[in-house]
């Protein structure tokens, strides 16, 4: 037992002397780690003055400018390069030079017109671009105001000129290309890359489409009639001024309801082939970088449509052809490139609810959007444009529509109804380019002189 005892002692001494000899270890190392602390308290301000000097150190900056460098090129490659409209841009140069040195005005107007093609595809592009960071809804906004800015523009230039004519026909041109032009060569090159399948849509979102369409067609056809009801009475022209301009609010509201449609209630209508190649997708620029291309093309579309509003009197007399030809048939396929381009890409992958919504949903907007917008604007700024489009241009829009409609209305697809209606735009094309009414002048009203003495003639026999 003693020996035990002794052991048991000698252990707890020996423990007690290593508690004592770490705790003074333990001092120790408090001691030299406050030393540390305080030689680290002070290596903060060496560390931002180390930091400052390789802010400022050239090395540094250049790398820092050779990455904006590398950006700007990466941006430059993406939104010139990046389409096959490239080739087209040195138009626009060319037609500023032209301008600048005052070579002939159908030069010039040429020009301008080929520069606004890339143009019109690439604002495209950018929104596109900026709905990746923005989200859908606002995204959807956004195509939905910049997705026909050049036929805008246009408008609001020739507005200012006073050139009402040309405001209501490249509008006008501009619908019947995306239903004819834009729908029949998708449906027809879809229809012969996939002449062994069958091509199947959704006939909601054409049902929709359709509707306002005839909306926007009743809106149009109703000042018309009324001009032809009323006689040769003097009081018509008022009347169907303020009638128009009420449509045209009626129209907007049924458009931001349409927005609301797509973008909010009824979104799986609309995106029912979209949602597999949304997960692959990603943006290629940056957000402030597309809103900073989108800002500067902007400019140059505007200037451009200054120019092509400007001359196009002088290149419908040099070359011959009407103003009504070129506003309706020229300018809307400058403006409705980037529509023609990704409709047709769309309908060869067999994509016909993406082609028809690009196609059917261009039409919409110009008019819903852009024509009642044009009419507002144009009230604002105390010029006189209502939606009378004549008589020839009215049935030629009631036509295609209703063409249009019923093409659509079974759901299925075959490059037969691409046939038909890319014939029926040639034969449209074919009229209005032997059509030689004269455009109104600066101080004109609403039609022409050749066009009022025929619709009163006509409307002295009807009503007699």
């Amino acid at each position: 037992m003693g020996s035990q005892e002794d052991f048991i002692i000698n252990n707890i001494e020996n423990g007690i002397d290593e508690d004592h000899k770490g705790l003074v270890n333990g001092t120790n190392n408090m001691n030299g780690e406050n030393k540390e602390q305080r030689s680290v308290g002070k290596a903060p301000q060496n560390l931002s003055s180390s930091m400052v000097r390789k802010k400022s150190d050239p090395i540094l900056v250049s790398n820092v400018r050779f990455q904006m460098l590398r950006n700007f090129l990466n941006n430059l490659q993406e939104v010139i390069l990046g389409t096959k409209l490239a080739v087209l841009f040195p138009a626009i140069p060319l037609a500023i030079a032209a301008d600048f040195y005052h070579f002939g005005r159908p030069w010039v107007f040429a020009l301008s017109l080929l520069g606004l093609t890339p143009l019109a595809e690439r604002v495209s592009f950018l929104t596109e671009q900026i709905a990746y960071f923005t989200g859908p809804t606002v995204g959807g906004l956004l195509n939905a105001t910049c997705g026909n800015a050049t036929e805008m523009i246009i408008a609001l230039f020739a507005l200012h000129e006073n050139k009402i004519d040309v405001v209501k026909y490249s509008l006008l041109g501009s619908i019947l290309s995306n239903l004819l032009l834009v729908l029949g060569t998708s449906l027809l090159c879809g229809g012969l890359a996939n002449i062994k399948k069958e091509q199947r849509y959704d006939r909601k979102q054409a049902d929709v489409n359709s509707l306002l369409l005839l909306l926007g067609l009743l809106c149009h056809m109703l000042p018309l009639l009324f001009r032809y009801a009323s006689g040769v009475s003097n009081s018509y022209a008022t009347s169907t001024l303020e009638l128009s301009r009420a449509s045209s609010i009626f129209m907007l509201i049924a458009y931001v309801a349409y927005i609301f449609f797509q973008l909010k209630t009824h979104r799986q209508v609309f995106e029912s082939q979209e949602e597999d190649d949304e997960e692959e997708e990603k943006a290629v620029i940056g957000c402030w970088s597309a809103f900073g291309w989108l800002a500067g093309m902007t400019v140059i579309i505007a200037l451009l449509s200054e120019y092509v509003v400007g001359t196009i009197e002088a290149a419908s007399n040099s070359w011959g052809i009407s103003v009504t030809f070129i506003s309706i048939i020229l300018l809307p396929i400058v403006g409705n490139a980037a529509e023609h381009a990704g409709s047709i890409i769309f309908a060869l992958k067999n994509k016909l609810d993406i082609s028809l919504g690009v196609s059917l949903g261009s039409a919409s907007q110009i008019s819903m959007f852009v024509v009642p917008v044009s009419v507002i604007v144009a009230w604002i700024m105390g010029i006189e444009m209502d939606l009378d489009f004549s008589l020839l241009e009215t049935g030629s829009l009631a036509f295609t529509i209703i063409i249009t409609a019923f093409t659509l209305q079974d759901g299925t697809s075959h490059y037969m109804k691409g046939v038909i209606l890319f014939l029926c735009y040639i034969i449209i094309a074919a009229c209005f380019f032997v059509d030689k009414t004269p455009m109104n002048d600066s101080n004109g009203g609403n039609l022409g002189n050749v066009l009022e003495l025929s619709s009163n003639y006509y409307a002295g026999v009807l009503f007699a």
